[in-house]
């Protein structure tokens, strides 16, 4: 992993205007993951967009962290079930069905 993928929670908590509380609180759940490096914890440019998404759920709407859990888990299933009937299709026109 490159220095430059990590962004530092301090700054990603500062101009997304979150608490650095919630990021940790969203590691506790396992919805992200946190990596520290000389006491600086840092998260993957990958994760910004989930923890906008999730600071939308709990700042917005008002949903708890466990709400939070259980919405991000059906989104993940839903994804999975959308890859596997994407693959099924595939695998149908492969063998000459049509859709």
């Amino acid at each position: 992993m490159n220095d430059q993928e990590l962004i530092p929670i301090e700054l990603l908590s500062e101009n997304l205007h979150i608490k650095t509380s919630f990021i940790g609180s969203l590691q506790e759940y396992g919805l992200i993951q946190i990596t520290t490096i000389d006491r600086i914890s840092y998260i993957t440019a990958e994760q910004v967009s989930d923890i906008e998404r999730l600071a939308r759920l709990r700042y917005e709407m008002d949903v708890n962290l466990e709400g939070i859990e259980a919405i991000s888990h059906i989104l993940q299933r839903i994804q999975s079930l959308q890859n596997e009937i994407t693959s099924l299709k595939n695998q149908l026109r492969f063998y000459g069905e049509d859709l």
